[in-house]
């Protein structure tokens, strides 16, 4: 099943891009695995699949590290957790405030690597969301880049849920542009196609490929 979900993710992707005139090998796919088992990762991986993403450091720990996939941390990041995050990950995509800027930069030094990283936008302004608010991204996003230096690759966010996601995709996009930073993480299992349309160069999708998620990890 997993195998023939990735194909299919993998086709409408292609199909998204050929149709935005850009090349599908331009978009990376980052497979959430989030809440599923190890051996649901190690299928996806044994199908193709070398990219993955998990939302929380302890989860990831138990599945990762794996030969051959590449771990990004997509979820809210606590700062007790960041030596962690730096340890295991490939990627920490949640980057938002300074507090956390500095648990990263300390963690990197102590363990002699620095994942690569993107700033969380919020992009709707949403309190309920993590992410640096669209007020203070712009010097949140310099000063992140003059610690991190070309560590810091983009940006992602998460659009408000049940409103059309392409104008805060393309606000995101541009911002990036601003920026010069060359990833933009964006679009999901039912948006994706979307965001491609928009400029993602990495989208997340998690149920499409593993199924539901299983109830005995939420607890």
């Amino acid at each position: 099943m997993i195998s023939r979900n990735l194909a299919s993710i993998h086709a409408r992707m292609a199909a998204a891009a050929v149709a935005a005139g850009r090349d599908p090998a331009s978009v990376t796919l980052i497979a959430v695995s989030k809440m599923h088992p190890r051996e649901a990762v190690l299928a996806a991986l044994a199908a193709g699949q070398s990219v993955f993403g998990e939302n929380k450091v302890q989860e990831a720990e138990e599945k990762f590290p794996i030969p051959g996939a590449k771990l990004h941390l997509i979820g809210a990041l606590q700062t007790n957790k960041a030596a962690h995050a730096v340890r295991l990950a490939d990627a920490i995509d949640s980057l938002d405030r300074e507090k956390l800027n500095d648990a990263i930069a300390k963690a990197a030094q102590a363990a002699g690597r620095l994942p690569e990283l993107l700033v969380q936008v919020n992009v709707g302004d949403e309190p309920q969301k993590a992410g640096v608010a669209l007020a203070d991204a712009d010097a949140f996003i310099r000063a992140s880049r003059a610690r991190f230096g070309e560590a810091l690759r983009g940006l992602m966010c998460i659009p408000p849920e049940g409103l059309d996601p392409l104008p805060y995709f393309k606000r995101l996009a541009a911002m990036a542009d601003v920026h010069g930073l060359a990833v933009r993480s964006m679009g999901m299992s039912g948006d994706f196609e979307i965001a491609i349309a928009a400029g993602a160069t990495h989208v997340r999708v998690g149920t499409a490929i593993f199924g539901a998620r299983s109830i005995l990890r939420e607890t």
